[in-house]
């Protein structure tokens, strides 16, 4: 179980390292720029499949350290 984990931890950390940075916007919220931090933006093609594959890998992690815990 603990190889599984660390596995998922380790997918986990490349995928979330592969989405687009959000924090261009937020920088520009502290500076006073344009608020497009909050804006409604939809995530088409690539940033959706990494977006649930971020979404299922963390849903994972999380499982499996419940299990593990138990």
């Amino acid at each position: 179980m603990e190889i599984a984990v660390l596995i998922i931890s380790v997918l986990l950390i490349a995928i979330v390292l592969l989405q687009s940075g959000k924090a261009e916007a937020a920088s520009q919220i502290i500076q006073g720029g344009s608020s497009a931090l909050f804006s409604n933006r939809k995530e088409r093609g690539i940033e959706l499949v990494i977006s649930r594959i971020t979404y299922a890998l963390g849903i994972a992690f999380f499982v499996l350290c419940l299990i593990i815990s138990i």
